[in-house]
């Protein structure tokens, strides 16, 4: 009646509902959810460096280091996106190596400085998602300024 392990069930449920919210959501969300799941990462990260759980901050910063690679780098089209995703592409580098910097040194100073650029740069995406219909749909808006609403074409 009641399944063998509750916790891999949850956490199956939990998988499929975060599954169905990245299927519906815009290119714009998707980008606020990777800059929210890094912030709370090298938040995370924080917390552990404080009590002194080494495995638990290592994991946190290693999870910050694959949202920021492998989610917001790897989603940059530097082809189309010019010098605005170059710039992108050289900050999200310089986070990477800043946390790995934290992670090696247990250098809060070092957490700190990419939480507030995460922040920074993801109030910046949230203004973007605010208006990015209205600029894509202006004809006077320049062709760049149009590719940098949509974060695909970054």
């Amino acid at each position: 009646m009641f399944p063998a392990n509750p916790r891999a069930a949850m956490n199956a449920y939990r998988s499929v509902g975060v599954e169905s919210i990245v299927a519906s959501a815009s290119p714009h969300r998707l980008i606020m959810m990777l800059f929210e799941g890094a912030s709370a990462a090298v938040s995370s990260a924080r917390v552990h460096l404080r009590e002194r759980n080494v495995p638990a901050k290592c994991k946190a910063i290693s999870q910050a280091m694959a949202i920021i690679d492998g989610g917001l780098k790897a989603s940059l089209d530097l082809k189309v996106g010019g010098d605005l995703a170059q710039n992108l592409s050289d900050l999200y580098a310089y986070m990477t190596q800043r946390l790995l910097h934290a992670n090696l040194n247990n250098d809060d100073a070092a957490l700190e400085e990419v939480s507030k650029l995460l922040q920074q740069l993801g109030s910046a995406w949230a203004t973007l998602a605010a208006t990015p219909a209205a600029a894509a749909a202006n004809p006077d808006t320049p062709p760049r300024q149009r590719a940098a609403t949509s974060y695909g074409n970054i």
